[in-house]
């Protein structure tokens, strides 16, 4: 079986990870506040992208499903640090579902996905998901 990701450190603090399959690559760095030059994603960063990024496609399959689209709409995505230990301790999203003039019922569709998708699953209980949808 292959691996899903292949990853190699480049010192500096920075990783380049490879997706096995599509050999699309992902370079990450340290943040600033952690000794790096913040010129990359962090892993957290992309831990708190990874949260948003898999709400929208699970939303995104709902909505196809369903017989409409969210093409269009954003979220903005903040990482909330905490110390000792050094951890994402919150990961707030605003989703804008404004431009696709959904009604009702597909708002409630889109609204039940929230914390049913499978990387909110499974992240620790303790991760603060602060998440919000306007439409």
């Amino acid at each position: 079986m292959k691996p899903t990701v292949h990853t190699k450190y480049h010192g500096h603090l920075r990783t380049e990870a490879e997706h096995v399959r599509s050999g699309n690559k992902i370079i990450t760095d340290a943040p600033v506040d952690n000794r790096g030059k913040g010129e990359y994603f962090s892993p957290t960063d992309m831990l708190a992208t990874s949260l948003t990024s898999c709400i929208f496609t699970i939303m995104g399959i709902k909505a196809a499903d369903s017989g409409f689209s969210i093409e269009g709409a954003t979220a903005n995505t903040w990482k909330i640090m905490s110390e000792n230990p050094r951890r994402v301790a919150e990961v707030k999203v605003e989703f804008d579902f404004s431009m696709c003039n959904l009604n009702e019922k597909q708002q409630k569709i889109l609204s039940a996905l929230v914390k049913v998708s499978p990387v909110p699953l499974s992240v620790h209980a303790d991760l603060k998901q602060t998440v919000s949808l306007k439409f």
